[in-house]
């Protein structure tokens, strides 16, 4: 499928992942890159604890809660 037809068949609201490869496909700026960070002990014990309620990692709170800073942070560029 040419570009054009492509772009149509998109814009018009059907379904295109037959024409797709998603083997292949890759989120940009989407690959982890390794930081080390240090917290005075308060702040871990209360990462910790705000993780134990709600099931899930350490890390996982602090991606989300730095994700949402950032998402609602106008003058923050994910492009960076």
């Amino acid at each position: 499928m040419k570009a054009k037809q492509f772009d149509q068949t998109f814009d018009g609201g059907a379904d295109i992942t037959s024409e797709l490869d998603l083997k292949k496909g890759k989120r940009n700026q989407q690959s982890p890159k390794r930081v080390n960070v240090d917290f005075p002990v308060w702040m871990v014990e209360s990462l910790d604890r705000e993780a134990s309620k709600l099931g899930v990692t350490r890390q996982s709170v602090i991606k989300v809660w730095l994700a949402e800073r950032l998402a609602s942070n106008p003058t923050s560029s994910r492009s960076s």
